[in-house]
């Protein structure tokens, strides 16, 4: 006999532990069971069956049958029981044992798939070019205005769209959701409910300056020059236009200037620099500028009005002032004020020495009071480090432990995270209910942040309840608590139809640990591919491309990795055009070589050795 029949009986037994076990898990959550929405009837009871499965060491399982030659696994995520029940039909032929009864388990693995497909399209809608994993792209302020943004955005790949409502107003999100239904009416929409989180406060205004920026792909090449707005202080651009930089100037020049007039000037870093007038419309003059420019109030213009001809100088009237940044490096000192100062970097004394320290307020200071000496404390997304070293009754004192090598830029609306602080959030706040209401009426997908037990749902729930809300929802999972209550969440959030689960990698990755993410963001995509809900890996996707226009080699990973979730969500950035279609790209390729965690193998073309 090949196979060596002790261990093909200790292998029998443990399958029959497991069946067991399975039994006893569906008999304990038999509530729950009963409570999910009816689309979810088969998929609630294949989580709890890999719950029940996940109590045991299902390696050992799987060395046992590897030992004996047996390529099978005995755990296909989808559909627990179908595939267990398989492996013991063999293991029992192999014995000459009496084969099971010809039982049938409510979900094979063929079903599976197309009732995750059908979650899937129900929170994103149809994904564009044969991809199997939608784009979501969270939209800048801009896209209320620009609809041929919206456009282009859409016709590179975006399938479904993310509006977050701790940013802009209402009016901004409803003149967003228009572009977006007039261009594409079958775009889904998801709007994200700000939840609990702590935020870094406003910062005193800077300098009056602007930074024009021309579009640029990723080889740093100009490909569309920056749109400059000229005008008299006041005078808006057109509602249908969208400028780049917006300057203040004389408005009795303006009367002159045509189509060829040019402006020559200095920037504030004495770099000689030229805006082309391209035409002018109502009260203003639209120019291009194809280079990086630093304007602050006073620079000095030059105008020719043609070619040849001689110029007038005029200087600039007016400008919006520059949003304020602290630097932080390794070692300095910053103020967390509870009460809503305006915030300000260090102040040195012409010796070097430090006058006042850098300072800066938070959005929800009551969750201050519970922080002591020697915690941890992250902005940003962990981008800039720090250590409690005080709690006053009016501030916190912390001392910088890590940043950029060469110093990090702390900005107003910074995310901050206390991950050893047990603070208790609540579900919804008061803006969260605010903001349900606009969502019920005008979005497909509600997006819940910082859920950390089923209780938070549950509360979600009842205040859709309250206002006739049928929308779906897209769980954030970011906090220890969260994950370690994922099971309840899932089963509590399956009475409502469609559920998706966003994997927030930011505050996830430092509430709970660098060391421990890696591994904790596999099983929250293995404990969805349970459930059969649809996953959003989100923060940081191609964030350099985004933002720079240029990819590193870990985020083409990274976005690579993502194709075993069924959407990949993308934040806003002056190159999100290129980064869609970079991901489109990268997404279409690899589910040539792999669907979720199965290694496909189409034919290899290759030199012949």
């Amino acid at each position: 006999m090949r196979y060596q029949k002790n261990k093909l009986q200790d292998i029998a037994i443990a399958i029959d532990l497991v069946i067991d076990n399975i039994s006893k898990f569906e008999l304990k959550y038999q509530t729950q069971l009963s409570n999910v929405h009816p689309n979810y009837t088969k998929s609630a009871k294949n989580l709890v069956r890999y719950l029940a499965l996940r109590t045991f060491d299902v390696n050992i399982l799987q060395e046992k049958l590897d030992e004996i030659g047996l390529p099978i696994s005995p755990e296909s995520k989808n559909s627990i029981l179908h595939r267990i029940l398989n492996v013991k039909t063999i293991v029992n032929s192999l014995l000459n044992m009496d084969l099971p009864s010809d039982e049938k388990t409510d979900l094979t693995n063929k079903e599976a798939k197309i009732i995750q497909n059908q979650n899937s399209i129900a929170i994103f809608g149809k994904i564009k070019n044969k991809r199997k994993t939608a784009i979501m792209i969270t939209q800048p302020t801009e896209a209320a205005t620009d609809k041929q943004f919206v456009k282009s955005l859409l016709k590179h790949g975006m399938d479904c769209v993310r509006i977050n409502c701790a940013y802009d107003d209402k009016v901004i999100w409803k003149q967003i959701i228009n572009n977006i239904k007039e261009v594409e009416k079958d775009c889904k929409i998801t709007m994200d409910l700000a939840g609990p989180k702590i935020r870094t406060g406003k910062i005193k205004p800077g300098l009056k300056a602007i930074h024009i920026k021309p579009k640029k792909n990723i080889l740093g090449q100009v490909i569309e020059p920056a749109r400059v707005w000229l005008a008299p202080y006041g005078a808006k651009p057109p509602k249908d236009k969208q400028a780049d930089a917006v300057i203040s100037v004389n408005k009795k020049w303006l009367k002159k200037s045509n189509k060829d007039s040019v402006i020559i000037f200095k920037d504030s870093r004495g770099k000689k620099r030229k805006i082309f007038i391209d035409e002018k419309e109502s009260n203003g003059c639209w120019g291009l500028c194809n280079k990086s420019v630093y304007i602050n109030i006073g620079t000095m213009l030059n105008v020719f009005f043609e070619k040849e001809s001689p110029s007038e100088i005029h200087t600039i009237y007016d400008l919006t002032p520059l949003e304020e940044i602290i630097f932080l490096s390794k070692g300095d000192l910053l103020r967390l004020d509870k009460e809503p100062i305006l915030g300000g970097p260090t102040v040195r004394n012409d010796s070097g020495d430090v006058v006042e320290i850098a300072h800066i307020s938070c959005t929800l200071p009551k969750y201050l009071d519970t922080v002591t000496a020697g915690e941890p404390i992250f902005f940003d997304d962990g981008k800039i480090a720090g250590i409690v070293m005080e709690n006053q009754p009016e501030y916190l004192i912390i001392e910088i432990t890590s940043t950029k090598k060469n110093g990090g830029k702390l900005k107003t609306d910074k995310g901050i995270n206390l991950p050893s602080n047990k603070t208790d959030f609540v579900g919804l706040t008061v803006k969260d209910k605010k903001d349900l209401k606009f969502i019920a009426e005008n979005a497909d997908v509600v997006s819940f942040s910082f859920v950390n037990n089923k209780h938070d749902v549950e509360d979600l729930l009842n205040e859709m309840k309250k206002i006739n809300a049928n929308n779906g929802i897209i769980l954030k999972i970011e906090t220890a608590e969260g994950y370690r209550n994922l099971p309840s969440i899932l089963l509590k959030v399956m009475e409502n139809y469609p559920v998706g689960v966003m994997i927030a990698r930011g505050d996830l990755a430092i509430e709970t640990g660098w060391e421990n993410f890696a591994t904790i963001q596999e099983e929250i995509i293995q404990m969805c591919d349970a459930a059969h809900l649809p996953v959003v890996w989100a923060t940081q996707i191609l964030e350099n491309l985004t933002k720079k226009g240029m990819p590193t080699r870990a985020e083409i990973t990274d976005a690579a990795m993502a194709q075993r979730a069924e959407c990949v969500m993308l934040n806003k950035g002056p190159y999100i055009e290129q980064t869609v279609k970079m991901l489109d790209k990268i997404l279409r390729k690899m589910q040539k070589i792999q669907d979720k965690k199965r290694t496909l193998m189409p034919i290899l073309k290759f030199n012949e050795i």
